[in-house]
Order: C-alpha cells, then structure tokens, then sequence
C-alpha cells in the first residue's frame, strides 16, 4: 500500500485515556492525529483508553484529518485486543510501536485481517531502536498494508547512549537509512518529535531540518507547535510557482517533440516535472483541507 500523496505536515500525538484531548483534536489544524494507546497511557487506564478513541471515532468529526491508532506492542497483555478493537474503528491506520522486523508487521496483519479490518486501513510503523534501523529495509516491504514510517527519536537517543543535539548529527545515520527505506518502497515518514516545547527557535529549526533530511512533516507533542510545522512542510509560494511554470513548459517542449527544455537558464527533464506534479498536487490537497477546516 504506497503512500497516497496527502498532507502530513503536522501530526499530534493525543493519549486516549485524555476524553477532552480526543474532543479537542476535531477543531485542530494538524494534518494527522495519532491517537495513543502505548506510551501516554498508563497501565491501569489502557482500556479506558481504547473505549474513548473507540467512541471518540464514532462520532466522527475529524473532517479530512488523518487518524492514525498507536497501539500497544503485540508482546504487551493490551497489544492483540487492542488491534482486534481499532480493526473496524473507521481509523485510517494502525501504528505499530517499536517495530524491529517483518515478522512483527506480518503478525499484525494477520490479526487486523481477523478482526476485519477493511482494506483501505493501512500498518504504519514506528522505528525507534537499533535493531528497528537495521532492519528498516525489510519492515518496508513486509506488507502490502504498509503506509509510512515514523521515527521515535527519543528512544533511539537513549538505545544508541547518543546526545540528542540540536542538530542530531549522532543520529544522521538512522535517519537517512530510514528515509531512504520509505522512499524505495513508496511509503510516508514523518520526523520525530522535539521534547522542549519553550524552544521555538530549535523548533522550527528541528523542522527545517526534517525537511531538508526529506520527512513529509513533523511529530508533535503540543497543539502550539502545529502552525509552525505546518508551515515549514508545505510548499512555499514560490516553490508551487516554480513548480508549475516548469510543468507548462515541459509540456509545451513534449507537444512541439522535444523532451527537455530550458527555463530561466535551468534544465528540466520528465524527473523535474513529476517532482512538480507532487508539490502542486501536495499545495492543492493542503488548500482543500485548510478550507475544510475553516
């Protein structure tokens, strides 16, 4: 299941077992919500949790948002149930934690299928250890239901003893292995989250960054922090402007039975063009759910 071109730019982690949380994220500017099952959630409020994203995406309201589960790992007492539960919860995606091989993503798909689970709902995963690196290449591929990628950066700091510096030079390697995985096999990754949420300037920069690094969008922990995000993930003006002046005249070049043409002193092939097609089709999306949304 290859990424469908969407906006990502922003995606907030909300705990289930927070009711008021799961109502505040319907009036959110985040492109995707993960609503949380593992890491947020207390031990003795796991299935209290589970009950509220369930009720909570019953009732809808999300709009054009991306909902994607994080539930329990499958060796966990909560991780089968609740695969079982969110199977036929109307969420875009179940994301996996902690995932380090195929096997584990096959398991889940196994179980999805058993309860259900229509075949639209896409598996993401997180990547978050050194074996998960490692073996990145064959969790990409080890499903049909793969969606995306996402980078747990916090607990891949502590496995690797690495410091986690403003510029995350000790983690470089993780990360471009990670995205160059999701980009063989088609798939979304997003960025891991930036802990100090009184650090605009190293959030924003932390998002330039993941931009540059080429994530689609940033994980986040706090509402404050979408607007920038999802500012430095979309195309700038001038990039969509770009973009489709080159589109235009490609296209002029093909009719008149040329394949490449020169704009503004700068050469364009077909490679050029389909990577415009993604940025105009990406600032349209983005120009849909922003007015959807207000």
């Amino acid at each position: 299941m290859a990424a469908t071109i969407r906006p990502r730019r922003s995606a907030l982690y909300m705990p289930g077992s927070n009711a008021r949380a799961l109502e505040k994220g319907r009036g959110l500017a985040a492109d995707v919500l993960i609503l949380d099952l593992e890491d947020a959630v207390a031990p003795d409020a796991k299935e209290t949790a589970r009950r509220q994203i369930l009720e909570a995406l019953a009732a809808g309201g999300y709009g054009q948002r991306e909902i994607l589960v994080r539930v329990n790992g499958l060796a966990s007492e909560w991780g089968e149930a609740d695969i079982a539960a969110m199977a036929k919860s109307g969420a875009d995606a179940i994301l996996l934690p902690k995932v380090e091989s195929s096997e584990t993503v096959r398991e889940a798909e196994r179980l999805m299928g058993q309860a259900g689970a229509p075949d639209g709902m896409a598996i993401w995963c997180m990547v978050e250890t050194p074996l998960g690196v490692l073996h990145v290449e064959e969790i990409a591929w080890a499903s049909s239901r793969l969606g995306g990628l996402v980078m747990g950066t916090s607990d891949l700091a502590k496995d690797l003893h690495c410091l986690h510096t403003p510029r995350r030079l000790p983690m470089l390697t993780s990360l471009s292995l990670c995205v160059l995985a999701a980009r063989a096999y088609g798939l979304a990754i997003l960025d891991g989250v930036h802990l100090d949420l009184d650090d605009d300037q190293g959030f924003a920069e932390s998002c330039r960054q993941g931009l540059e690094f080429g994530f689609d969008g940033k994980t986040l922990i706090h509402p404050k922090t979408i607007a920038a995000a999802n500012e430095t993930f979309a195309p700038s003006v001038d990039e969509v402007a770009w973009s489709e002046r080159i589109i235009a005249a490609h296209e002029e070049a093909v009719r008149n039975g040329r394949g490449v043409v020169v704009v503004d002193g700068k050469l364009v092939e077909n490679l050029h063009v389909e990577n415009a097609r993604r940025i105009v089709r990406l600032a349209d999306l983005i120009a849909a759910l922003d007015t959807a949304a207000a």
